[in-house]
């Protein structure tokens, strides 16, 4: 999947937009909810060799929030490994175009759930 190919998905579930929030960094984005500004995914590009992967190439790496439950559901063969530069307990990263388009969407849209504002009990 492309970094743009995911924009557009987000676009079209979620009715949300991009940003980029880092001065001067204009490749770094951040997907954010609409009404609580919580972030459900960051778009970055980083060099494979931050993987354990013997490349210089930089790709396209969302990071993404999981439940706790379903962490080791995914692998390397997936494209998805620890979370680079977060929280490794709650997030993972997913190599854009190691991945399979089906499984960018399922963890983007967990990711979307994981995150959004919890209703309060009375």
């Amino acid at each position: 999947m492309t970094k743009e190919k995911l924009i557009d998905y987000c676009r079209e579930a979620f009715g949300t937009e991009p940003d980029c929030p880092f001065e001067e960094d204009f490749e770094t984005t951040v997907l954010r909810h609409r009404d609580s500004r919580k972030w459900y995914g960051i778009i970055m590009k980083i060099p494979r060799k931050r993987f354990g992967i013997e490349s210089e190439e930089a790709v396209d790496v969302v990071n993404v929030k999981l439940p706790v439950e379903m962490f080791g559901s995914f692998g390397k063969s997936d494209g998805v490994y620890p979370a680079y530069h977060m929280n490794k307990r709650h997030w993972i990263s997913v190599i854009l175009p190691d991945a399979a388009d089906d499984l960018v969407e399922f963890l983007i849209n967990v990711s979307f759930e994981a995150t959004k504002t919890k209703n309060k009990k009375k």
